[in-house]
Formats: structure tokens, C-alpha cells, sequence
């Protein structure tokens, strides 16, 4: 496994940063964790790609807090690039 990041997919949106560092916490040293708020997924960085892969192991598919939880490798966030002025399409059009 390249990365130490973790995606963590599924979550009941009750779920804290607390929680999810005790839970991966028994998979190793726990670095950072950062729920998106409202959204049910989150990341955990463990302190080494070893370490990332047994929490993987052990914890993909595995029931918490009611939703079976779905952990992967964090993918890269994409580059949305410079999205500008969005003129130059849809909206009011004259006739003439």
C-alpha cells in the first residue's frame, strides 16, 4: 500500500473524530481524522502505510454504529482547475 490515508465511507452521521480515532486506534498511531460534516464519509491518516493497510483489512465491511463501513485507499483530490466566469450560456435570449 502506497499512502497512509484512508478513506472511510458510510458513516452514520452521528459518528465523532473521537470515535474514529479510538476505532482505528487498535490498528495503530492515528494522525489526523477529519469527518465531512453531513456528508458520511471522512479520512483517517495512520502514521504508516503498514499500518493503513491492517486498518483497511480489519475494518472494511465491518459494522459501526449500525452502517457497515467501506475503508480504501484516499485517492488524490482531483484539480477542479480555475472554473471563471460561467457567462456564455443558458438564460434569458432576445429574439431580435
Amino acid at each position: 500500500m502506497e499512502g497512509n490515508k484512508l478513506y472511510v465511507g458510510n458513516l452514520s452521521y452521528a459518528v465523532s473524530n473521537e470515535q474514529l480515532q479510538e476505532l482505528f486506534g487498535s490498528y495503530g498511531e492515528v494522525k489526523s481524522v477529519n469527518i465531512i460534516e453531513g456528508k458520511g464519509f471522512g479520512f483517517v491518516e495512520m502514521s504508516s502505510p503498514d499500518e493503513a493497510e491492517k486498518a483497511k483489512e480489519g475494518l472494511n465491511g465491518n459494522e459501526f454504529e449500525g452502517r457497515t463501513l467501506k475503508v480504501d485507499v484516499a485517492r488524490p483530490r482531483k484539480d477542479r482547475g480555475d472554473r471563471g466566469d460561467r457567462r456564455g450560456g443558458g438564460g434569458f435570449r432576445s429574439r431580435y
